[in-house]
């Protein structure tokens, strides 16, 4: 590895592990090696979210000055988190097949693997799965990271038991990657594992509370509950481990216990999704405005959603003309009372919703409003064919079960829906 630098370097484990204390230990070893370019860009990589523009290309020129006296690897590395710091995911992923072909198995660069479902396209998210398993046979079943890694590719290409398996072996080998455990969670959730994938989460996170993923993993265990039927939990985890600032997974486990029926957590003021929406990283990326369309639907805001699917529809990007309008057009019926022609919408864009962005798990969302509206529509046989699969494979599936009952949970009411009495 680069200057030294390998995983079995604290830091660079406790970073790969995305551990409570990650930047902590990234700052210290820059400190330490004042010389390494890597170990300054990393330090950089990981609070690079709190860093303004020009502290950011300061301290990553510095980094590439000093990488450049190290050689060839180190210069890829700290132009790769140039590039994905600067938010250009399609040129990082594609520096990144240049790099493994050079290097391979390279996990100080595997940390930046999320570019490739980031890029946009789905050719890129396939080209990252398929990069990831190529890296992991090169390097064997003992590497935690690449293992790790692969386990999420796995969950994602809808390959759950492996990915499950994956995500076992990699906890094996380190019981604190973050990574395994994310997977692991993914995995369970395809099973619709509830409270035993809930309490898998807790405790893994009992053994460190400040793990970087710790929001993103109580979500998890929020839907785990939601699947179980354990609804106050649900609202519990929303209301007191995800921030203001979480608007997404808010806003997505609203969503779901609303459609289900249920009462929400505190829900996301709209007046602060619409200033969201009018700031130009509400457009930068399509999941991120889909998120921010969640919110609105969670408020009701049947005006708001039509206004943001008129501006989708302008959008030269395809993705946002093409597969978020009519998503955001959906929403706005179904809030309105409309669910006919929320049906006529979804149903047309089919398996194109993978190209709104996120994971299965946050895509799967789309399949439930589509199944809600086909209730409210007063088509229950095809609703019931359409989760079919989930029903007879999740263990836990009140959820699912819920989505099939006919309730009012889609009435515009005013300032929120109207959850079923």
């Amino acid at each position: 590895m680069v200057s030294g630098l390998t995983v079995d370097d604290a830091a660079v484990a406790g970073w790969l592990a995305m551990s409570g204390r990650a930047a902590e230990g990234l700052r210290e070893l820059a400190k330490r090696r004042p010389e390494c370019g890597v170990a300054r860009a990393l330090s950089v990589l990981a609070d690079n979210e709190v860093l303004d523009d020009a502290t950011l290309r300061r301290e990553l020129v510095a980094a590439y000055a000093l990488a450049q006296a190290a050689g060839a690897r180190e210069q890829s590395l700290v132009y790769g988190i140039y590039l994905f710091t600067h938010r250009h995911y399609q040129a990082t992923a594609d520096h990144l097949v240049v790099h493994f072909a050079q290097w391979p198995a390279d996990e100080v660069a595997g940390s930046m693997l999320g570019a490739f479902d980031l890029a946009g396209p789905l050719d890129y998210r396939e080209h990252g799965q398929a990069l990831i398993e190529k890296q992991w046979r090169r390097v064997g079943a003992q590497s935690w990271p690449w293992t790790s890694w692969l386990a999420a590719a796995r969950a994602e290409q809808g390959r759950s038991d492996e990915a499950w398996e994956l995500a076992e072996h990699a906890l094996k080998l380190n019981a604190r990657s973050g990574p395994a455990a994310h997977a692991r969670a993914h995995a369970e959730h395809e099973h619709g594992a509830g409270l035993k994938g809930r309490a898998f989460i807790d405790a893994w996170l009992a053994a460190d509370p400040a793990a970087l993923q710790r929001r993103h993993l109580q979500w998890h265990a929020a839907l785990q509950s939601i699947a179980a039927g354990d609804f106050d939990d649900a609202r519990r985890r929303a209301d007191t481990e995800l921030h203001h600032g979480d608007v997404g997974m808010r806003s997505a486990t609203n969503w779901r216990l609303l459609l289900a029926g249920q009462a929400p957590a505190r829900t996301t003021e709209l007046q602060h999704a619409h200033r969201l929406l009018a700031e130009p990283g509400g457009w930068a990326e399509v999941f991120h405005t889909f998120q921010l369309a969640l919110a609105l639907a969670v408020g009701a805001d049947t005006d708001g959603l039509t206004a943001l699917a008129e501006r989708a529809e302008s959008d030269t990007r395809p993705d946002y003309a093409e597969v978020l309008a009519p998503v955001a057009h959906a929403l706005a019926h179904l809030t309105a009372g409309r669910p006919g022609k929320a049906v006529d919408l979804l149903t047309v864009l089919g398996e194109e919703t993978e190209r709104i962005g996120g994971v299965r798990v946050e895509r799967e969302i789309i399949k439930d409003t589509l199944a809600r509206a086909l209730i409210d529509a007063g088509q229950p046989q095809r609703a019931a064919h359409l989760l079919h699969h989930r029903r007879t494979t999740r263990h836990h599936h009140t959820y699912e079960d819920l989505l099939l009952t006919p309730a009012p949970t889609t009435q515009h009411t005013g300032a929120v829906m109207t959850p079923a009495s």
